[in-house]
């Protein structure tokens, strides 16, 4: 039996295991059959567990032969980012200096999943500790964008965008520090939603910068977004600064009718040059789209915006460097050497990091030493409250914000070599992670040709219902 991998949703995949269409373990091997011939040439994944997939599978199994219910997410297939933990697999960070690591527990969100009977088909590659917006800084080899193996899936999580992009997974989990889960969801044509920051736990992500880290889901629609958020959110008591959000009915089930009120905000300065011809033509689409389903669109001003890329680069290697210290050879890493503590740290990190984790460390350092902490980092702080602020004084006037993800499509391998060209690849996406709102990925359109185009949607702090909901109601259009 052949089972259409690239038809399959979560509740398309669910409908077929309740109709006896197929088994959860013959939809499991269908998956790893082709993984085993197209992620060759994409490379995506960086492990598989083929065994423990296919052991969950078979649970799902007598389930549905014992006619008990099923969870949301009972039997879908996920591919799950190197940098979060899952018990007795590996967890590299997609660095060298993890390429020995087996986690020894779930994370808060693998264990959320585990409860609803998920699988686990393994975990996909990424830039080197999250540091990248390519998936050409991982210490194993770049990720192919499947729509164009010469170009870049964009990242960090470009495996796990790659992955559902080629239809190796239903569904996949990412992080997002500056745009990670939706600059690859534009660059794939796939849906990534950044979620609020408190909204999902951190425990068990390795972290980059703690101030900045989501996680969240790269989909194949904003439906299966919002079914995949829900499961995952929620306070634990491992991260303080998660929270219970108060979403209500319309997280799953939006009200269109009530989609149609909400007042769209344009901000001027994300329109006022620098965009590739082709996603300046593909906003103006999503826009015409947006006012064809009735709602109403208004010019707002987000003037700080401009500086988030050089605040950004100052908060996040701070954060990186003071997080990666423990990445030292003696918890993490394997000791290379048997010489002085000195010895141990240069062998270790010298040989164990890449060229951008290194280049972050000594940045972040560097910013937090004595003499510049105020000149850097305490001003970078400051800025990033204008920032926020900005977003709350827009959202006095309107619901929601479109915007663009890049400012080009999904560019070659090599092209962006220079690390400054490479950090303004995030300069739509990282003001919402200073100001710890959500934002949604969509593609303009999912008929595309070419090369896809993504816009964002983003949201009020705790509001995922609403840039979910419009992220449903505009797909209508494009079914």
């Amino acid at each position: 039996m052949t089972i259409p991998l690239r038809e399959l949703t979560i509740k398309k995949v669910q409908e077929g295991l309740l109709k006896g269409e197929f088994k959860a373990l013959e939809l499991v091997q269908a998956f790893f059959e082709h993984i085993q011939t197209r992620d060759p040439e994409i490379r995506a994944f960086l492990s598989l567990d083929q065994e423990g997939a296919a052991r969950e599978a078979e649970a799902v199994d007598l389930k549905i032969a014992g006619n008990e219910p099923l969870s949301p997410l009972a039997g879908i297939p996920f591919a799950v980012k190197d940098n979060i933990l899952i018990k007795g697999l590996p967890a590299t960070a997609a660095s060298k200096i993890l390429e020995d690591y087996v986690a020894s527990y779930d994370s808060f969100v693998i264990q959320k999943l585990k409860g609803q009977n998920a699988i686990f088909l393994g975990k996909t590659n990424m830039d080197e500790f999250a540091m990248g917006a390519s998936t050409e800084n991982s210490a194993y080899g770049a990720t192919k964008n499947p729509h164009d193996l010469e170009r870049v899936p964009g990242g960090s999580s470009g495996g796990s965008a790659a992955a559902v992009a080629a239809h190796m997974a239903v569904a996949a989990l990412g992080s997002d520090t500056g745009g990670s889960i939706r600059q690859p969801a534009a660059f794939t044509g796939t849906v990534g939603l950044k979620t609020t920051y408190g909204s999902v736990s951190r425990s068990g992500l390795i972290a980059l910068a703690s101030s900045l880290d989501q996680i969240g889901p790269i989909a194949k629609s904003a439906e299966d977004a919002a079914i995949i958020f829900n499961a995952i959110r929620g306070k634990d008591p491992l991260d303080a600064t998660s929270t219970d959000g108060n979403y209500g009915e319309e997280l799953l089930n939006p009200n269109f009718e009530k989609m149609k009120g909400l007042k769209v905000g344009l901000p001027k300065e994300y329109f006022e040059g620098g965009l590739a011809p082709e996603i300046q033509s593909g906003i103006e689409l999503a826009l015409r789209k947006v006012k064809s389903l009735g709602l109403k669109t208004q010019e707002i001003s987000l003037p700080h915006s401009k500086y988030g890329v050089s605040t950004y680069y100052i908060i996040l290697p701070a954060e990186a460097s003071a997080n990666l210290a423990r990445f030292d050879g003696v918890r993490y890493g394997s000791p290379k050497t048997e010489k002085t503590l000195r010895d141990l740290y240069f062998e270790t990190r010298g040989h164990g990091f890449g060229p951008e984790p290194k280049r972050r460390i000594i940045l972040g350092t560097f910013v937090l030493s004595s003499g510049y902490y105020d000149a850097y980092y305490e001003k970078a702080q400051r800025v990033r409250a204008l920032i926020k602020n900005d977003f709350e004084q827009a959202f006095k006037d309107v619901d929601v914000i479109l915007a663009p993800v890049t400012p080009t499509t999904a560019f070659k391998f090599g092209e962006n070599s220079d690390p400054l060209s490479m950090y303004l690849a995030d300069i739509f996406t990282i003001p919402a992670n200073l100001a710890g709102i959500p934002a949604l990925s969509l593609p303009v359109d999912k008929n595309f040709k070419g090369l896809p185009v993504g816009f964002q949607i983003i949201g009020r702090a705790f509001k995922e219902a609403d840039i979910l909901g419009l992220g449903q109601f505009y797909e209508r259009l494009t079914a």
